[in-house]
């Protein structure tokens, strides 16, 4: 998922649904749902997605398990963005962010201050201030791509150019291999805008 590689997800995902089933391993089919309904969600499949992804939370209430729920939740709310439905995506990325706090989960803080930050962006009535206060907190290396052309984004639409190229321009020359990749397909075509 990190990658972005939506395709590899969903044969992964399917695979691993397929062995929960077969053998019984209710654990496995959270996870399995969890990543289909991620996956499909980024294809547009939005209801099917979701569908799966509370298919998966509702597992994990059952099992009464707290291990990487803030995963979950977080695709969850990324699902919601891709449905445009940012309020509730920002409640599941509210609750979270909450969860990490609780439980000492710092692994994907800065991934789920990015995607409050892009669900802000669409907000009516939010203003870009709370937008970008979270596209500031999200500034780990391995998400600080994702949370820079997300804030250089909102910066662009504010006809702020400079200030997005300027924010962008060093962090994508950081990259010297992957540029097949999403994000950074993504931060080039966002440049090529400003440039």
């Amino acid at each position: 998922m990190a990658r972005g590689d939506v395709a590899a997800a969903i044969a992964t995902a399917t695979e691993l649904l397929r062995l929960s089933e077969d053998h019984g391993i209710i654990q496995h089919r959270h996870n399995a749902l969890t990543f289909l309904g991620w996956a499909l969600a980024q294809l547009g499949e939005t209801a099917e997605g979701i569908a799966r992804l509370e298919e998966a939370l509702e597992i994990r209430n059952q099992l009464g398990a707290r291990l990487a729920e803030t995963r979950a939740l977080g695709y969850m709310g990324e699902a919601m963005l891709a449905a445009r439905r940012y309020t509730d995506g920002l409640d599941y990325a509210g609750r979270a962010l909450q969860i990490a706090s609780e439980m000492g989960e710092q692994w994907l803080v800065a991934r789920l201050h990015q995607l409050r930050g892009e669900l802000l962006r669409h907000t009516a009535g939010s203003g870009g201030r709370a937008a970008e206060t979270s596209l500031k907190e999200a500034g780990a290396k391995g998400w600080e791509l994702r949370a820079a052309t997300s804030l250089a984004r909102l910066w662009f639409d504010r006809g702020r150019r400079d200030d997005a190229r300027e924010l962008l321009t060093p962090i994508y020359g950081w990259f010297t291999e992957g540029f097949d990749m999403p994000d950074l397909q993504q931060a080039k075509a966002l440049l090529d805008a400003v440039s």
